[in-house]
């Protein structure tokens, strides 16, 4: 079972789950403090969400490629932006972040938007046939997987600026697309390696086999200003796009987020099968992928991942370096948003804690970090930081809440300080809120 066909086709709940959903349709979290309320149903596969304003909120949809507006509760007729998108797999419309800032009095709205651009002819979108899960015909490709900026004027997106122009071929799967906006100003956006390890051309150094091709933007974490441009001089190396790479290593992420204590940056990973991570991403931070996932190498064996695999990892003279998670699946759970809780409007004892969603079960997971916050503070069975069975989860209390149906943003409201979830299953937004 492939984690990369679960997000936006194939969801499905434990039997505890399931009959808890029948019981109830609404979510819950397991804090009797807390409650969960709908605050928005009807859109179509919806993946992300940022915020405008108090009920100002924008959210896009995979398929339609369209950015909607939900303002004090209902969806505007028009849409913001739409876009052709090739829609195959995880292709699609897949990542905002929105950027207010004031100068000279004048407040300017920048809108930050990653999606899998498609040629423009409603005869020529992607297609990939089954029974083979990994590639489409040739002659529909997508032109690639753009992050552009935009003005929001008006009720439109106005005034597009290409910032990155990124792969898109040759899987349909793993594109990745979350963008952040980091406490230093620069926009970081994540790229998985779009299944380029079953097509021997598109492997890279990123993906950490030695003699390939020099990295062209796939299997990483890329960090570049608001005009998209180069930060520095560059972690890994000087040249075009290896100096955009802030990480590298990495199969597929869906969820990464600032730690608003230290400024450190964490992200998920989904791992193929089993070795779904979580991860404390420092500059020039090696995954692994495809050499070594969760604590094992790349195999059905689970091998653990000794001294000698870890040394012939790429780490482009020696300015990139591995590190194990800082949690681990062993059976996939397709972890997807990630979210510091950067209020206390939870409970003071959520505050600044780290909350994780998954796509497969529909659950959040919370976690609480240790003093120097470089890693998580695990108890019982899961203080070997695995999770090796869905009864170790259960005997945990790392399950905050459940019944979520599909998980694929999880967001802190601005203004008010809530958690608010997108389920793409449900086509719901959610927010958690105290009674």
């Amino acid at each position: 079972m492939l984690v990369t066909f679960l997000v936006f086709n194939n969801f499905f709940a434990n039997g505890k789950l399931a009959n808890k959903m029948n019981q109830d349709s609404l979510p819950y979290v397991n804090d009797n403090r807390l409650q969960v309320q709908t605050v928005f149903k009807g859109t179509q596969q919806p993946t992300n969400m940022a915020f405008v304003g108090p009920d100002d909120i924008l959210v896009l949809e995979k398929a339609s490629g369209k950015v909607k507006r939900i303002l004090n509760g209902s969806m505007l007729r028009q849409p913001l932006l739409d876009i052709a998108v090739a829609t195959e797999r995880e292709r699609g419309m897949l990542g905002i972040a929105i950027d207010n800032s004031t100068q000279n009095g004048t407040t300017h709205s920048y809108i930050f938007v990653y999606f899998t651009e498609s040629k423009k002819s409603l005869d020529a979108l992607d297609h990939c046939p089954p029974p083979e899960p990994y590639y489409c015909e040739q002659e529909n490709e997508p032109l690639g997987n753009r992050l552009y900026r935009y003005e929001l004027v008006n009720n439109n997106l106005v005034n597009p600026t290409l910032l990155l122009e990124l792969p898109a071929g040759s899987g349909p799967n793993h594109n990745g697309g979350v963008i952040v906006l980091g406490p230093d100003g620069y926009l970081y956006t994540v790229v998985g390696d779009l299944l380029s390890y079953y097509d021997k051309e598109s492997i890279t150094k990123a993906q950490n086999i030695q003699n390939s091709k020099n990295p062209d933007g796939r299997g990483g974490i890329l960090r570049i200003t608001r005009d998209g441009n180069t930060v520095g001089t560059g972690i890994l190396g000087n040249s075009h796009p290896l100096d955009k790479y802030y990480a590298y290593g990495i199969r597929n992420s869906f969820g990464i987020d600032f730690d608003p204590v230290t400024g450190y940056l964490w992200d998920t990973e989904n791992g193929h099968a089993y070795g779904d991570e979580i991860n404390l991403v420092l500059p020039g931070f090696n995954s692994g992928w495809n050499k070594v996932q969760g604590i094992w190498t790349e195999t059905k064996q689970h091998t653990e991942s000794k001294k000698l695999e870890i040394d012939n990892l790429v780490d482009f003279d020696g300015k990139g370096t591995y590190s194990p998670p800082e949690f681990t699946w062993n059976k996939t759970v397709g972890p997807t948003a990630l979210k510091f809780l950067t209020t206390d409007k939870l409970g003071q004892e959520y505050k600044n804690d780290l909350f994780v969603g998954d796509i497969n079960n529909g659950n959040i997971y919370h976690f609480d970090l240790n003093k120097d916050r470089t890693e998580l503070v695990l108890t019982g069975k899961l203080s070997d930081k695995v999770a090796n069975s869905s009864a170790e989860i259960d005997e945990s209390d790392i399950v905050f809440g459940q019944g979520f149906g599909g998980i694929t943003d999880i967001e802190v409201g601005p203004y008010d300080g809530y958690l608010y979830v997108v389920s793409s299953k449900e086509g719901k937004i959610f927010r958690i809120s105290p009674r």
